[in-house]
Formats: C-alpha cells, structure tokens, sequence
C-alpha cells in the first residue's frame, strides 16, 4: 500500500469515520437523486409492477393466388 503514509498525519480515529462518512453521504445523495428524478423506481419500490406494453399488431399477410 503506498498510500499508508497518510496514517501518520491523519489518525485513524479520525480519518476513517470521514471517509466512511463521505462516502455514506455520496450513496445516499446518489440513491435520493434517483428516486427523485425518475417516475418508475419509487413504484418499483413499493412493490407496483409495470404494465408490459402490447405487442404491435402483425400485417395481414396477402392472400395467395
């Protein structure tokens, strides 16, 4: 690990809560614009299925001669 050094300006006891902590708060920030901004996971998380699309509807095949 080359980044060890760190521990011996920053002590554990503090440095690691913060980045725990950040990275909690980047989480939630992501998880709360995505249900902010989209209609279909708020119902998907409450349990309500989507309805499937119909099918598009076949062309008549021409009769043979």
């Amino acid at each position: 690990m080359n980044q060890g050094r760190i521990w011996t300006v920053v002590s554990p006891t503090v440095g690691l809560p913060l980045l725990l902590g950040s990275v909690a708060a980047i989480a939630f920030a992501v998880h709360f614009a995505v249900l902010e901004n989209t209609s279909w996971v708020a119902a998907f998380m409450n349990g309500k299925s989507v309805a499937a699309a119909p099918a598009p509807a076949a062309p008549a095949a021409p009769a043979k001669k």
